[in-house]
């Protein structure tokens, strides 16, 4: 019965046999083939099995012995470690034990050697001694005791130093013109303070090597022409006691025409009320000046009245000999002379008195939109950058001392003008009624 059943499921196992056979022998035929072409198939299955079990334990094997390996090179190469940290140890601190004072002397001398290299790195005695603060760098940066002769060389340079800070020498140096072209100039150096190349001062720029025209020039330059004299005795000439510091700040001052011009329109505007109102005094100080000088003569000779002068053209209302019965109509034909020539005295005083209470209002005007540019510029940029606000801080400041500027002569000059023109009404009045006294008394014009 077993065996009955195991045929029926190989029977149905085996896809080939699609047909019943035709009778139970050629079914057991079947059934034969199929089960040694499965048997074929474990076997080979079991031998491919055996040997990739023997590939793997043989790779294992490998491994393990390669780790092996590695592990003894490892314990092997942290065993030298500790010796050589052992080792290094031990020469530490025999070295600091035959050092002694010389590792605090070691520290004075790196010491010494990193601030004379921040002292000279920008010293125009480089472009002379080129390379000496590599020798500084390395002394520095060394981990080592310096030797005698590194103490040595430390010391001439010292030496070489102090010596030529008090000397004027002459030599070859690049020089870069304001055209931007450099060439290989005969340059005098002061000491460390000034380099000087013809008339001009020089500027030392430490990264490129080079000497630099200063484009704006220290005032006083006739003294490098004489003092680029031969002689025995001393000859005046100005230094920078700063060693470039103040030149390299008058470089970077804004002249009168730059500080104008960060005034923007607003500063143009109070600039041209400024010489309009300037203009308008001064002509009517002229005016008044010969007017004056016009009533003087008249007044000098009342007898011969001139059409040329507002004396003259008031008395003339009167004439010479007037008649007393019409005094109250002489008197309301000088007062109303008198008002004549008055518009004519105090001719632009307002103008001039407005254009003095503009400029202020306009310099005020500056300031708020400098302040207001300076906003926009933190509102941007932030406050990170100082620079990026100059402009507005400018603008706000430079406006607000032009207004003050225009505004505060002015105002002499307005009172100056209404002095000199209130002057001559009041003399023109004084004369008037002194005339009128002279008739109404009955004396000589020459009693007066």
């Amino acid at each position: 019965m077993k065996k009955f059943l195991l045929l029926f499921a190989l029977a149905l196992l085996t896809p080939a046999v699609s047909a019943q056979p035709a009778d139970l022998d050629a079914l057991l035929r079947d059934i034969r083939e199929v089960r040694n072409t499965e048997q074929t198939a474990m076997r080979e299955r079991e031998t491919r099995f055996l040997a990739e079990r023997d590939e793997q334990q043989s790779r294992l094997r490998q491994a393990e012995e390669a780790l092996a390996q590695v592990q003894a090179e490892a314990d092997r190469l942290k065993s030298e470690f500790d010796r050589q940290e052992q080792a290094l140890t031990e020469g530490e601190a025999q070295l600091a034990q035959r050092s002694g004072n010389l590792g605090e002397l070691f520290g004075v001398v790196r010491q010494a050697a990193d601030d004379t290299r921040s002292q000279w790195q920008d010293s125009l005695l480089n472009m002379q001694f080129p390379g000496r603060t590599a020798t500084l760098d390395q002394l520095a940066g060394s981990r080592q005791i310096p030797t005698v002769e590194a103490l040595e060389s430390f010391w001439f340079l010292l030496q070489q130093d102090m010596t030529a800070s008090g000397k004027i020498s002459r030599f070859m140096a690049p020089v870069v013109g304001l055209d931007g072209s450099q060439r290989e100039l005969s340059v005098i150096r002061v000491g460390p303070f000034v380099a000087l190349q013809g008339e001009d001062y020089l500027l030392y720029q430490p990264e490129p090597e080079r000497l630099l025209v200063a484009t704006r020039q220290p005032e006083g330059r006739g003294l490098v022409d004489d003092f680029m004299q031969p002689r025995n005795e001393l000859a005046d000439l100005k230094v920078d006691p700063t060693r470039g510091n103040v030149i390299q700040q008058l470089q970077q001052t804004p002249s009168l025409t730059e500080r104008i011009h960060q005034g923007g329109v607003v500063g143009y505007v109070i600039i041209a009320l400024g010489l309009l109102g300037l203009l308008l005094a001064l002509v009517r100080l002229v005016w008044l000046q010969r007017t004056s000088g016009r009533v003087s003569r008249q007044v000098a000779d009342l007898g011969d009245l001139r059409r040329d002068n507002p004396l003259g053209r008031v008395l003339g209302v009167i004439g010479n000999h007037p008649r007393l019965e019409q005094l109250e109509t002489l008197e309301l034909k000088l007062d109303e002379a008198i008002l004549k020539e008055t518009p004519a005295l105090e001719r632009w005083q307002g103008l001039i008195k407005l254009v003095a209470a503009v400029a202020p209002l306009l310099g005020l005007l500056g300031t708020v939109t400098g302040m207001i540019a300076t906003f926009q510029a933190i509102t941007l940029f932030g406050t990170g950058d100082p620079k990026l606000m100059a402009g507005g801080i400018s603008q706000a400041l430079i406006t607000t001392v032009l207004g003050l500027i225009v505004a505060i002569p002015l105002l002499f000059m307005h009172g100056l003008v209404a002095a000199r023109s209130k002057a001559l009404i009041q003399l023109l009045e004084q004369q008037s009624a002194g005339l009128m006294a002279l008739h109404l008394g009955g004396e000589d014009e020459e009693d007066v």
